[in-house]
């Protein structure tokens, strides 16, 4: 043990400044507990700007080593679109970011997190390891996941308070009908696979629909709590072969790190099982129901009071209204980090339980902001039910901090609470990955709290997404133009 600490503590990380004597310890211990276990591959990953998991798989034996020195890992991996091509010109002169070269798509540093450390249950040879990615230097990648959740809550605790976070979750699982691809489905993206429902739709939370999907709800649940993570229920949802799991309250790092996690486990524990498991809003299926992600918040000053809880009924607290005013007044330019993809924007419909305009309401379901807050009730909370569930958690919640905290700031006032969710006068979400983009870039919110590069960065990523969605042929194209001209 004497020889790993001193390993550990005059290793790179340490001389980095990127562990401190806690951390010294806590990674000793963690390699003290390997050492001693039957694993044989440690999975060392990072969460990248998709909240996609990447890295490597190392023998066990090699974790001190990581553990003292950090890990190397292309930049690149920052640097792709949902395609995974790299849309940053790395191989010329330029800088590919504002934020440092990563020219000829060299190494950045990943720092391992020993409490993120997670055997895996359907691989009970392996475990998990998340990292916080850095440059060579030791400075934070400032727009790496983790990192840019971790700065909003830096700000909140400049503020004595803390934000406590609830998830719920929806997605599909398929059954998989050609789980061997052909080497002509072997491009970026991938062909999508071809699937059938495991039960059928829109017998919303009936029993007799949870009992066909009972084996794959508890598969999930049992490995999802053998990880640690704090389930509360598993349902059936609305659409054909749909699910929703919920997750007890936590801290917002804690449960950035559970559904990146969760997301990963679910489609590994499935493809083991020969199906399809999709966090994708809308899929392109008959019948299908578009899933979301409902996030639930509430606030808490230094002796752990919640803020939200008010006095009368029907009134919110002071906090709680300015808090909804600032996600309210920054919803639009938040949406390219609540709703990332093309396909996300194709969830607000009216009148399908997603909202559509940028409104709360008591209790409603059709609102963006759905407020659960009465008087005695510690769990008071607001209820954000814009993200889709395919979002990158680390940005959806830092938005949430920040544009609360704006809303703190500015002693914003939040309007009345709508009674028609859908409004056709309210003022309406983006329409479209493109709007969201523009509105990310214009406002001044990210820029001034994330940074220039960070609002660069991103919209990049996402300008190379749309311009290759627009330059793809439809099959709405074909239809609409082909024999009328």
């Amino acid at each position: 043990m004497t020889d790993t600490r001193t390993n550990i503590a005059s290793g790179t990380l340490a001389q980095l400044g990127l562990l401190d004597s806690d951390g010294i310890d806590a990674a000793t211990a963690l390699a003290d507990t390997i050492a001693a276990s039957d694993l044989e591959t440690i999975r060392v990953l990072f969460p990248d700007q998709h909240g996609i998991l990447r890295g490597k798989a190392i023998v066990a034996s090699a974790l001190p080593s990581v553990l003292a020195n950090g890990m190397a890992a292309p930049s690149t991996l920052l640097l792709k679109d949902t395609s995974h091509r790299t849309v940053f010109p790395v191989w010329t002169g330029e800088a590919a970011t504002e934020a440092d070269p990563m020219r000829g798509a060299g190494d950045i540093l990943l720092a391992p997190d020993p409490s993120t450390f997670h055997p895996l249950p359907w691989a009970p040879h392996s475990a998990w390891l998340l990292c916080d990615a850095h440059f060579k230097t030791g400075a934070p990648i400032p727009f790496s996941s983790r990192t840019v959740l971790r700065r909003a809550l830096e700000k909140l605790a400049a503020r004595d308070l803390t934000l406590t976070v609830g998830l719920e979750l929806e997605f599909h699982v398929f059954d998989r009908l050609d789980p061997a691809p052909e080497h002509s489905q072997a491009t970026m993206p991938a062909h999508p696979p071809r699937t059938r429902p495991l039960a059928p739709g829109y017998q919303f939370l009936t029993d007799a629909i949870y009992d066909v999907l009972e084996p794959v709800m508890d598969d999930i649940r049992r490995t999802a709590q053998a990880m640690g993570m704090p389930v509360r229920s598993t349902e059936v949802e609305m659409g054909p072969s749909q699910f929703e799991v919920t997750f007890e309250p936590a801290d917002p790092m804690t449960h950035a790190d559970t559904m990146i996690m969760f997301r990963t486990m679910v489609k590994e524990l499935c493809a083991r099982r020969g199906l399809h498991a999709t966090f994708m809003c809308r899929p392109r299926l008959d019948n299908v129901a578009a899933s979301g992600w409902h996030l639930h918040q509430s606030l808490s000053d230094a002796t752990g009071r919640n803020l939200f809880m008010p006095e009368t009924e029907g009134t919110p607290t002071p906090y709680a209204s300015a808090w909804m005013a600032g996600l309210l007044h920054h919803a639009e330019e938040s949406c390219l980090l609540t709703t990332p993809t093309i396909n996300g924007y194709k969830r607000y419909q009216p009148f399908q339980l997603a909202p559509d305009r940028i409104q709360w309401g008591q209790d409603n379901r059709g609102a963006m902001l759905r407020a659960l807050m009465l008087p005695g009730d510690p769990a008071s909370r607001i209820e954000n039910r814009v993200p889709e569930s395919a979002a990158n958690p680390y940005y959806v919640i830092a938005s949430q901090i920040l544009s609360g905290l704006s809303g703190l700031e500015q002693s914003l006032t939040a309007p009345p609470p709508c009674e028609q969710p859908y409004d056709p006068t309210a003022k309406a979400l983006p329409a479209s990955l493109l709007d969201a983009i523009v509105h990310f870039e214009q406002g001044a919110l990210y820029r001034a709290t994330l940074g220039d590069g960070f609002v660069d960065y991103l919209t990049r990523i996402k300008r190379a997404e749309w311009d290759r969605y627009v330059g793809a042929l439809s099959e709405w194209e074909q239809a609409e133009y082909f024999g009328l001209f």
